[in-house]
């Protein structure tokens, strides 16, 4: 009997709409980090080893989510939650399989295709790849908010520690994903070619699309609670409750509310609102939503974990592209990504371990100072033996060259980023150091850079927690969709930043200004901590002792 119960847990482990969710949500992220890893690969293969088209596609793509983050998180919120995942899945999958399909045909006929009409058909193929790619981050997004920030609260009920552990799962899938999947499609194109690392890519997400639907049609019949929304289920009582003082009974109150709108609604019918007045819809959403955003408890919180994007100390092109000018190579730096990856599942394990012992709001400000003393490092390192900081180096000298027509923009942005980097050309001759002096630097700064992917992981779970535990279920969507702007809106000024001072002498103010926003950041989460339970906030206690709700009054909570 003792085996038999152990199998039917595990069975019952295995059906239940959790692990039902982390399948999904694998299946997901493993076919957005192959396609995010690959477009890049592709866009710089096609524009002869150039950045431009990269750097047009993240401009749109950041651009595109701070415009229309909001709108997108109030349409989440004001339709059926079965209707938004579904619409959302196709949409991204089959935008991915579309542009897939292009860039095969680009490639096949590249030579063709610049022949005909001087190029304009090739120039044409470009921006349909780079506007369709855009689409599918777009409802990537919507997928990340309906299924992260709102399906997941939802199964994971009224329990804040089945929660945290959801979301430590989700994340340590992102984690891993992270790794192995570009891996995989790197090793596809390597061995086989660009041609067929874009079929693969396509047939993938054909495939997985029809897993994923099924699987978010399991969830939501294992979930009833999913089937109604918050306003959804406010409105039917504030309707039942009108036609009750009407003196109707509540067997006769449905059939009647089916007609009081549809009589309401052909009321307002003659008196159609002005054109110019529709237009505007979208610029209402999005004020409205930034309002609310900005009407939020947590809005501290939230600005918080927005600031954090503001660096250049994470394992993105512009790193690895500095890494190069010191001396690394891609093995070395393969490695030093993995030992990241590993560093950020300690901080979702972490997480959950702190949040159980001290409560949520104490761990975020924990995870904060975890993370700002490791950064200590990343500014030792400017001054270290072995770096090429230099302020007697102007840091806007590649821009200067560029202007004048020296150097041009996608070679300056090269001689940081990526391809077989050297020094630049303006760049003041430096002496030869001893191998371990010339290393010194760039390996406290890889040191601080890892380390604080503890504190970092750590620090965004919490604010992913008390953004799904404190804001409203009618506004989930659009909350989350600001905050998503706000990331891309820092992440945006990061790049703008790197393009007006790319030369690595001047990185090194570089890393002094982001560790500046990452703790203006924590400063800002501090005041929030500070305000929600002040003096309490250097008093650590167990949520066993002290629920999380009663040790924080002031903020609404579902717990």
């Amino acid at each position: 009997t003792k085996g038999g119960s152990s199998r039917k847990s595990t069975r019952d482990f295995f059906t239940s709409a959790k692990f039902l969710i982390y399948m999904g949500h694998a299946l997901s992220t493993w076919g957005d980090r192959m396609w995010n890893f690959a477009v890049a690969v592709f866009l710089v293969e096609l524009y002869g080893n150039s950045l431009l088209l990269t750097a047009v596609y993240g401009l749109v793509v950041a651009g595109s989510v701070l415009l229309l983050g909001a709108i997108i998180g109030d349409w989440v919120d004001k339709n059926p939650r079965l209707k938004v995942a579904q619409t959302s899945l196709l949409v991204q999958n089959s935008c991915v399989i579309a542009c897939g399909v292009l860039l095969m045909l680009v490639f096949q006929f590249k030579d063709q295709l610049t022949e005909l009409y001087n190029g304009w058909i090739l120039t044409t193929c470009y921006i349909l790849v780079i506007t369709i790619a855009n689409i599918a981050n777009l409802a990537s997004t919507a997928m990340s908010i309906t299924i992260q920030r709102d399906w997941v609260v939802v199964v994971a009920g009224q329990d804040s520690s089945k929660l945290a552990d959801m979301n430590a799962t989700v994340r340590i899938i992102d984690q891993l994903t992270n790794i192995l999947a570009p891996m995989l499609v790197g090793q596809i194109m390597a061995f086989g070619s660009h041609f067929v690392g874009c079929g693969f890519i396509s047939g993938w997400n054909l495939c997985s699309m029809c897993v994923e639907y099924a699987l978010l049609w399991k969830v939501y019949q294992k979930t009833p609670a999913l089937a109604v929304k918050a306003g959804q289920k406010e409105q039917q009582q504030e309707l039942k409750q009108l036609n009750l003082e009407n003196g109707q009974s509540p067997e006769e109150s449905s059939q009647p509310l089916m007609n009081e709108t549809s009589v309401v609604a052909k009321s307002d019918s003659p008196k159609q609102r002005s054109c110019c007045y529709q237009m505007a819809e979208p610029v209402r959403t999005f004020k409205a939503g930034w309002v609310a955003y900005y009407n939020q408890n947590i809005f501290f919180a939230g600005m918080s974990l927005a600031f954090l994007y503001m660096t250049v100390l994470g394992f993105d092109c512009i790193t690895t592209g500095y890494a190069y000018t010191q001396g690394l190579n891609g093995s070395v730096l393969s490695l030093l990504m993995g030992a990241s990856a590993i560093s950020g599942i300690c901080g979702t394990v972490a997480f959950t371990w702190v949040r159980k012992k001290c409560g949520l709001i104490r761990t975020g400000f924990i995870s904060g100072m975890a993370q700002l003393s490791c950064l200590i490092l990343c500014v030792i390192s400017v001054f270290a033996p072995g770096s090429p900081f230099d302020l007697s180096v102007s840091p806007f000298q590649d821009l200067y060259t560029h202007l004048i027509g020296e150097k041009t923009l996608p070679e300056a942005v090269h001689s940081l980023t990526g391809g077989n980097i050297t020094t630049p050309t303006t760049a003041a001759p430096t002496q030869e150091l001893p191998p371990m002096q010339s290393y010194m630097s760039v390996s406290l700064l890889f040191a601080g850079v890892i380390a604080a992917r503890v504190g970092l992981w750590s620090f965004d779970l919490t604010v992913t927690q008390l953004i799904q535990e404190n804001v409203i279920e009618s506004e989930r969507g659009v909350i989350n969709g600001v905050q998503n702007s706000m990331n891309y809106l820092l992440d945006l000024l990061h790049f703008i930043m790197v393009i007006l001072a790319p030369n690595p002498e001047a990185f090194g103010l570089l890393v002094i200004i982001s560790v500046s926003f990452v703790a203006m950041g924590h400063m800002m989460y501090f005041r929030f901590a500070f305000r929600s339970l002040g003096s309490r906030l250097f008093l650590c206690c167990s949520p066993e002792q002290k629920v999380e709700a009663v040790d924080n009054p002031s903020l609404p909570t579902t717990v």
